[in-house]
């Protein structure tokens, strides 16, 4: 493996071990930017699939291998839909920020009660 792809690998690793590690936070904010940080990183994996740079595929001439653009129209649709997500993300968190006054999640007390074990089984 040359230089540049590891440190492509190494970048990837980085970018997705940070977005889960905020997606685990409590803020919304948080949880935002952590998902913009997963979505980086898997565009980063769809150009590193794509291999090495190659002749355009719409000519057909020219030396060497031709360039695969699949993995291009890949990485273009998931900045889109990273784009789309994000954005009703931001304005969930906005909303919840305007009715709670805070972008923190809260605590489900019926979860809680039910992670104890504190529930009656009614069969």
């Amino acid at each position: 493996m040359n230089e540049p792809a590891l440190v492509l690998v190494v970048l990837v690793a980085v970018l997705f071990a940070a977005g889960f590690d905020l997606l685990m936070e409590r803020s919304l904010i948080r949880v935002v930017v952590g998902f913009m940080l997963l979505g980086h990183g898997a565009n980063l994996i769809l150009l590193l699939a794509g291999g090495a740079a190659g002749t355009p595929p719409i000519l057909g001439e020219g030396e060497g291998p031709s360039a695969d653009p699949l993995p291009q129209a890949m990485a273009l649709t998931a900045i889109v839909i990273t784009f789309g997500v994000t954005a009703f993300l931001l304005a969930l968190a906005y909303r919840s920020r305007l009715l709670l006054g805070a972008d923190e999640v809260m605590d489900d007390v019926e979860d809680r009660r039910i992670c104890a074990g504190k529930i009656k089984d009614d069969r």
